[in-house]
C-alpha cells in the first residue's frame, strides 16, 4: 500500500537514511514501495534522549533508519526497555512496553516508534507532578 506524505514548506524528513528538505511550497509525495520514512517531528537526536522512555525510543529509531547497525541498537533497546519496565508498575504502560517489544521483535519498527511516543506522555505525567503529591502518584508509576 503506497504511503502519501504531505509536507509543509521547509519540512525535513528522512527517507532510507537520507535527510531531505521540502522546498518552499506544500508538497505531497507518494512512496510506492517499502521504505524507512520519518518526519522531522519524529526524529530524535541522541542528546534529546534524556528520559527513560526517550532512551527506549532512540535505539528503535536507529534500528528503523540503520539496518546495518541493528544488532548494536537492539542490545541497547533491550537494556533500556528492561530498565524502564523494571521501574514502572502501571499496567497500561507495561502492556504498551510488551507491545513495543513485540513490534521490535517482528521488525515493525515504525509501529513500535509511534507506540513508544505514547510512553512520553505517561512519563511526563509521572515526572512533572508536585513533590507534595509523591505518595499519591507513587503507587501508579
Amino acid at each position: 500500500m503506497p504511503l502519501k506524505l504531505s509536507l509543509k514548506p521547509g519540512e525535513k524528513f528522512v527517507l532510507n537514511g537520507a535527510v531531505l528538505t521540502n522546498g518552499d511550497k506544500r508538497t505531497s509525495l507518494v512512496i510506492q514501495n517499502k521504505a524507512s520514512v520519518l518526519r522531522e517531528k519524529d526524529i530524535m537526536q541522541p542528546d534529546a534522549a534524556t528520559t527513560p522512555a526517550r532512551r527506549v525510543y532512540l535505539p528503535i529509531m536507529m534500528m528503523y533508519l540503520d539496518a546495518d547497525g541493528s544488532e548494536q541498537y537492539y542490545n541497547d533497546f533491550a537494556l533500556r526497555m528492561t530498565e524502564f519496565m523494571g521501574a514502572i508498575r502501571n499496567r497500561t504502560a507495561l502492556a504498551a512496553c510488551m507491545e513495543i517489544s513485540r513490534d521490535v521483535m517482528s521488525g515493525s519498527y515504525y509501529k513500535a516508534l509511534m507506540l513508544c511516543r505514547k510512553l512520553f506522555e505517561f512519563e511526563r505525567e509521572r515526572l512533572s507532578y508536585d513533590p507534595k503529591s509523591l505518595s499519591k502518584h507513587a503507587a501508579h508509576y
